[in-house]
């Protein structure tokens, strides 16, 4: 989570944008790469994903009047719209959802002890990841490789702050069981 003074002043340049919707541009610029990168691992197509984040970005402009200070910083909003066309773009085509995860990614999941992973361990947990129910995906994308907070994650999702807790909790314990691992959980 970004620290309270950075929070206070990404609200300040929303409410600048309000009146002057170029002073959108400073959060836009800071928060492009992430959000496409985002949304870039569950559709696993580029031209697909410059157009969810445009669309992302489009919709926080034209909601500015409506956004409210809810005590997590913007880019939690910005995941929330990006989260929310993603399922939209999904339920429209009646497509299932795709969940592109990077081997390094699931490298710093992972504990890195004396064991070393073969090629054929990490393709087995891409794989296993890739199985888990949309939700508990959804919470250790946004927990450890977005690194948001739980407060951030009930945000983004639309669920408690508990509710993302024990979804990460049981997607961890879930992985602990099938590959007896230890899983660095910072709840």
């Amino acid at each position: 989570m970004l620290p309270e003074e950075e929070v206070r002043r990404e609200y300040q340049i929303l409410e600048h944008a309000r009146k002057d919707p170029q002073a959108f541009g400073e959060l836009y610029e800071k928060y492009f790469e992430r959000i496409f990168n985002f949304i870039f691992r569950q559709t696993d197509d580029e031209e697909l994903t410059a157009d969810l984040t445009s669309q992302t970005f489009l919709n926080a402009l034209n909601h500015l009047s409506t956004f409210e200070y809810r005590g997590v910083p913007v880019s939690a909003w910005l995941y929330r719209i990006a989260a929310n066309e993603v399922k939209k773009f999904y339920r429209r085509k009646k497509r299932n959802r795709i969940f592109s995860l990077e081997e390094v990614k699931i490298k710093e999941l992972v504990e890195q002890g004396t064991e070393h992973w073969s090629e054929e361990q990490l393709h087995r947990m891409l794989s296993y990841l890739k199985e888990l129910p949309t939700d508990m995906l959804e919470v250790l994308e946004l927990r450890f490789f977005e690194d948001k907070d739980f407060k951030e994650i009930a945000y983004i999702l639309g669920i408690t702050e508990s509710g993302a807790k024990m979804r990460t909790y049981r997607a961890l314990d879930r992985l602990r069981k099938k590959f007896n691992l230890k899983i660095k959980y910072n709840g």
